[in-house]
This record gives structure tokens, C-alpha cells and sequence, in this order.
């Protein structure tokens, strides 16, 4: 009967790795949001890390997380470190492109729960008399994260977050004072 059961317990899991092998390794994860602000608004905001607690999703999450800024304020050049929770985890970014009012775009780098990299982008398009904000992320998925898609949906996990974060970057926008 063990032998049966231990028979049974290495088929499961052999099938579970085989069919995690068939998994697209890429991650795509993309939400947009419209707001009244103008793109130079909301580029301002989502360009300076020292502005991100007012409308970051995990912010919200760990409100005790540990945070340190580098280099220049705003801009290329700009990092941001945090260590939380086991919500937020541990790990840093960096602006490697900024176009005003046009996009931001940097590379996040996950220490804990999980280590990876991922290349995000917003984008400001104007859009009638507001902007459109685009949220992306890319990365490529480890092995391990093809078996843990198996069981969770990050896509939508982190998509929901996305939209959570886009609602509050709209309110912060529209709420500053205009130039």
C-alpha cells in the first residue's frame, strides 16, 4: 500500500514538473489607467521614488517598511531600496529612462520572497484632455516560477496590484496643485 502511495506521490510530481516544462518562461504583466492630470503631472510624480508612498500599492501593504533613497532625487540615476514584511519582501529600483511627460522606465530586482529581475515601464500618453498611464512589467520566469504559476495566477495577482496602485496615482495627480 506505501509503495502504491509513494508510486502515485513521485507520478504527481513528475507530471507537475514535465508540464511546468511547457510553460512560456516570459511574464508580461500590463495595466492602464486614464486621469484628468497631464502626462508632465503624472511623470513628475511617478519619476521622483521619494513620491511613490502616496499612491504605491505595497506601501500600503507594509506601512513600516524600510526605505533608502540614492543617487540624484528624480531621474536616470535614482534608486530605491526597501525591505518589508514578508508582503513586500526585500529589493530595489533603479530609473534607467526618463522622458519627460512621455515614460519612466527601470529595472526592479526582488531579493526576498523570491530573487529575479524585471523590467517595468509607465507610459503618459495623452489621451482628450487627460493622459493615459501604462503600467508594464517583463521578466523571464524561473523554473521554480513556472510550477508556483501552476497553482497561482501572478499575471493577475500582479495586475491587480497594478490597477490598485494606477487608482491611487490617479487621485494623487489630480490632486496636485497644477503648474
Amino acid at each position: 500500500m506505501i509503495n502504491k502511495l509513494l508510486l502515485g506521490l513521485v507520478a504527481v510530481i513528475a507530471i507537475i514538473l514535465v508540464v511546468a516544462s511547457f510553460q512560456s518562461e516570459d511574464m508580461n504583466v500590463t495595466r492602464s489607467a486614464t486621469t484628468s492630470a497631464t502626462p508632465e503631472a503624472v511623470f513628475k510624480i511617478v519619476n521622483d521614488f521619494r513620491q511613490w508612498d502616496a499612491w504605491s500599492p505595497w506601501s500600503k501593504l507594509d506601512p513600516a517598511m524600510k526605505k533608502t533613497f540614492e543617487g540624484p532625487p528624480e531621474g536616470v540615476g535614482a534608486v530605491y531600496r526597501w525591505s518589508g514584511n514578508n508582503e513586500v519582501g526585500e529589493g530595489s529600483m533603479k530609473l534607467i529612462e526618463s522622458k519627460p511627460g512621455e515614460k519612466v522606465g527601470m529595472k526592479l530586482e526582488f531579493v526576498r520572497p523570491f530573487a529575479g529581475n524585471n523590467e517595468v515601464q509607465f507610459l503618459f500618453t495623452p489621451e482628450g484632455t487627460g493622459t493615459k498611464i501604462t503600467w508594464a512589467m517583463q521578466s523571464k520566469k524561473p523554473f521554480i516560477g513556472k510550477i508556483v504559476g501552476l497553482f497561482m495566477d501572478c499575471e493577475k495577482m500582479c495586475g491587480d496590484q497594478f490597477l490598485q496602485g494606477l487608482a491611487s496615482l490617479k487621485k494623487v495627480a489630480e490632486a496636485a496643485p497644477k503648474a
